[in-house]
């Protein structure tokens, strides 16, 4: 295992507690299985088996769910050093009720949570696995109800002004890249991209925000 992946896990919050020299032992306990994926390439499929759970190493995903005429909700953006799909795996679900997407060249770790549940001899690195997916599972559930509160707003400018303000609160800048394009973020915002961006230009001719492509600056009033 090269020297970046280790940097990369061992700052990935499932293995907060681990000293980086354990890391290695730790995968092999798990079984764990380095995998690579293109650009756009569907990595989990709705209705696929639920018991394995991934880390990203390179790139991003997207967690979407379609509805029946083929409309796309984006869930969540899921980046280097996180996780995905560990809430279905641990919540014993037999199928996806979602898909993953890899929105760019990915490579992933791939980790089956029997290997975690049910080892018949728990070792320390168990424990430290099943406190920290604990943990990782309840800051996902915050997470999903804070997208519920920006889409619950009754109106696109509304909803594009919570989800503007959630990104300047979490770098602490006022100035900051989304990590959406704007199709994308239409379909996170569960809109129409076309009335998402007629009030993109109308929140800069207001002269509230300042955007090129995924770069966005929050105004004063």
């Amino acid at each position: 295992m090269g020297k970046s992946v280790l940097n990369i896990l061992s700052s990935c919050k499932l293995f907060d507690g681990a000293n980086e020299n354990d890391i290695p032992k730790m995968l092999k306990c798990l079984g764990a299985a380095e995998k690579n994926y293109l650009k756009n390439q569907i990595i989990f499929n709705e209705g696929d088996k639920a018991g394995v759970f991934g880390v990203i190493l390179s790139g991003n995903v997207q967690i979407v769910k379609d509805d029946y005429y083929g409309n796309r909700n984006i869930l969540a953006v899921v980046e280097k050093g996180e996780l995905f799909a560990e809430a279905y795996a641990c919540a014993g679900v037999e199928t996806l009720p979602v898909s993953v997407i890899a929105v760019s060249d990915c490579e992933i770790l791939m980790i089956s949570i029997n290997k975690i549940l049910t080892a018949e001899m728990p070792c320390k690195f168990h424990n430290i696995i099943m406190n920290n997916l604990l943990k990782i599972v309840s800051v996902k559930n915050i997470l999903l109800n804070e997208k519920a509160e920006i889409t619950s707003k009754r109106t696109t400018q509304d909803k594009l002004i919570a989800y503007l303000s959630a990104f300047a609160k979490k770098y602490g800048s006022n100035e900051f890249d989304i990590p959406l394009n704007r199709q994308q973020l239409a379909d996170y915002l569960c809109v129409e991209r076309s009335a998402m961006s007629a009030e993109i230009g109308k929140l800069k001719s207001a002269g509230k925000i300042e955007c090129t492509k995924n770069h966005f600056k929050l105004l004063e009033n």
